[in-house]
């Protein structure tokens, strides 16, 4: 039987756990702070439900199919906004949603792309400038926390449109050439030219070359400048980049991309669409990303108590250790054996736990980093 993971999908054991839960818990109680309401839907839906109205999207066309034993057919979900159609209904506005959990994409696995990935989304439904500002806002404070140096990026997909129609290019096509301008910071300006000759489109790209100043003209950009302006209430500066269009088709306004400082790769990124006939926004991360690019060093404090023949009083004192916040296991194995396990699993300090040091109330504490040894009296 082999037992090796399906590729795209990956254990995650010892300190990249570690890694996975404190970041998952910086993530989780950010959101709590703005007070995001936490939402837990099925992993399985039906497929009809998850293609939605948007069966045309990358994202949508990779999804997993399934079917049960009824013969229903059904999908793994892909993402968590479609889901909203659900649990958003009679909600009092703005509804503010906050979901952690794994999504699944039928796609090839190639670097940081997997197959199934933990994605934490933060919606509002019923939302202006103001709630888009105070989404990016949110994402900062995520990865200042995780020690990201990071930009982001705006734009507006009514401005996209806008420009199209000014430039008269083929509107039959017009979401296969605003995925094509949308790969502008991918691949270079003469492979997307290339692209775009297909649709005789290519006249468009030295529109997206002009400075910022020359979009003002535009009637979207005020949307833009409002973005701005609510950024600039968080002390949040963004950038204007006038090529950015996100790949879901569903995207009817602000656009946003968030990078690392000199990386190519976006760290995040969302929007805003409409959902059940109500303006909402909101942007995603991926858990398995940040793992890769942050700087914080997760460094969790944990003591092993190793029994000489004392099993009871090494389990009493660990358990009072526990009580005061400590992260704390006993060794009932060879003693010899002691250290070489604690290393194994990260453990920073050893308490030797025998007959002379409970009749002293004396125990001794090794510091698994300098190998220094002290006395510390009674616990």
């Amino acid at each position: 039987m082999k037992t090796e993971t399906i590729k795209g999908f990956k254990d995650f054991i010892g300190k990249d756990a570690e890694k996975f839960s404190v970041i998952n818990e910086i993530i989780r109680r950010t959101f709590e702070q703005y007070n995001f309401e936490q939402a837990r839907t099925p992993i399985i839906e039906s497929e009809e439900f998850v293609r939605g109205e948007n069966p045309s999207d990358e994202a949508v066309s990779d999804i997993f199919k399934l079917t049960d034993k009824g013969k229903r057919k059904l999908a793994l979900r892909y993402e968590f906004t479609f889901q909203l159609k659900r649990i958003a209904k009679n909600k009092k506005l703005p509804y503010k949603r906050c979901q952690i959990g794994p999504v699944f994409r039928d796609e090839p696995a190639t670097g940081n792309r997997l197959r199934q990935f933990t994605q934490c989304d933060i919606d509002v439904i019923g939302s202006n400038a103001k709630s888009e500002a105070e989404i990016l806002a949110v994402i900062k404070n995520i990865l200042d926390k995780l020690k990201i140096k990071s930009i982001i990026y705006v734009n507006n997909r009514k401005l996209l449109n806008e420009i199209l129609e000014d430039q008269e290019v083929n509107t039959i096509k017009k979401e296969e050439i605003i995925r094509e301008i949308d790969k502008l910071d991918k691949l270079s300006e003469k492979e997307v030219r290339i692209n775009l000759k297909k649709f005789s489109a290519e006249k468009v790209l030295n529109v997206f070359k002009k400075p910022e100043k020359f979009f003002e003209k535009y009637k979207s950009y005020s949307e833009i400048r409002e973005l701005k302006n609510a950024c600039a209430m968080y002390g949040l500066k963004v950038v204007f980049s006038p090529f950015l269009a996100r790949g879901l088709s569903y995207y009817n306004g602000s656009v946003f991309e968030i990078k690392g400082e000199g990386m190519k790769e976006t760290i995040c990124g969302g929007g805003s669409y409409m959902i059940n006939k109500t303006p909402a926004t909101g942007i995603s991360l991926c858990i398995e990303r940040l793992m890769k690019i942050t700087n914080m060093i997760i460094d969790i404090d944990k003591t092993l108590i190793v029994s000489l023949g004392k099993d009871k009083e090494s389990i009493k004192l660990a358990e009072k250790l526990r009580r005061q916040g400590e992260n704390v296991s006993v060794f009932f194995g060879k003693p010899s054996k002691a250290l070489e396990y604690a290393n194994s699993y990260g453990s920073k300090k050893v308490i030797f736990v025998g007959a002379r040091e409970v009749k002293k109330k004396r125990f001794i504490v090794k510091d698994m980093q300098t190998g220094k040894e002290k006395i510390i009296l009674r616990i």
